[in-house]
């Protein structure tokens, strides 16, 4: 059963004449007659009756009638959703995550993207900063958060988006305040630190005041080298030595454990997206900006 026997069928029951449906379908009158001919040797059914003013139901052909509209919409449905998927936005979309996902909205991002590209599927790799760029140099990633220094952001061949920009500060175990309060960053560098591995953020940050030409040129006492905020938290707690922490989180734990805040040091950082400036443009991860856009506007 052809979908113009159908067709036929429909405007002929609409028009009540075969004249006029043929003009609706843009066919010959001899064709509309042919499809009807065709559709009730298909069915075995008496389909219409002729009249003085031309063409009538039958009790078969009302009973099939909303069933050849219900047929027709859903091909036109078929053919539209087709349609649709020539300019579907699908593929994968690899993404670097860093930090605890509360503080990057990755939930909030992720269910936007889903909304907004269905066809997407993500791939999650959480790491440190660093390693988001290096990754996605190597292809190894499409996207990824970034924690960014403000005045010495990556350039090219990386495109970055600034999210948010917060604080780093120096948290001690409880009972260092007289160590720690109101001190500058040359007397810090004589307590113990703990160490971070080069790919993170508080490596880089800590680079502008401590070393060789940095902003003190001391070098700190470096106790452990820990590669997890988690557990540089952990350490601090147990008193082993001095973290950078972020600003909200320092103020959680000095707040609920009597930790220690260094009152007279500070350093900014941004949190951003970045992808390769090159690929900015493919559909799958012009998806992933527009999702993050609308998180974070």
């Amino acid at each position: 059963m052809e979908p113009q026997t159908l067709r036929a069928f429909v405007a002929v029951a609409r028009e009540g004449n075969v004249s006029r449906a043929a003009q609706r379908l843009h066919l010959s009158q001899p064709a509309v007659s042919l499809q009807l001919k065709a559709l009730g040797e298909v069915t075995g059914l008496l389909l219409f009756t002729r009249t003085p003013k031309g063409m009538a139901l039958t009790r078969d052909g009302a009973a099939l009638l909303p069933l050849a509209d219900k047929a027709l919409s859903a091909l036109s449905d078929f053919g539209q959703a087709a349609a649709a998927l020539h300019h579907t936005v699908r593929g994968t979309l690899r993404i670097g995550t860093i930090l605890d996902p509360e503080f990057t909205r990755l939930g909030a991002f992720l269910k936007t993207l889903v909304e907004s590209a269905p066809q997407i599927g993500t791939e999650l790799r959480q790491g440190m900063s660093g390693q988001v760029l290096s990754q996605i140099a190597r292809g190894e990633l499409d996207v990824g958060f970034f924690l960014d220094l403000p005045d010495d952001p990556a350039g090219p061949p990386y495109q970055l988006r600034s999210l948010a920009r917060f604080t780093y500060r120096v948290l001690a175990p409880a009972g260092w305040g007289p160590q720690v309060r109101g001190k500058d960053w040359k007397a810090l560098a004589a307590l113990p630190w703990l160490a971070t591995p080069a790919a993170s953020a508080h490596h880089r940050l800590l680079r502008r005041v401590f070393g060789p030409g940095s902003l003190t040129g001391a070098e700190p006492r470096r106790v452990a080298l820990v590669d997890q905020e988690a557990s540089m938290l952990d350490l601090v707690k147990s008193g082993v030595g001095l973290s950078l922490v972020r600003d909200s989180i320092a103020i959680r734990e000095a707040q609920a454990r009597g930790l220690v805040i260094a009152d007279q040091v500070a350093l900014e950082c941004d949190l951003s997206f970045v992808c390769l400036a090159a690929r900015a443009g493919d559909p799958v991860i012009a998806s992933a900006l527009a999702a993050l856009d609308s998180v974070w506007a």
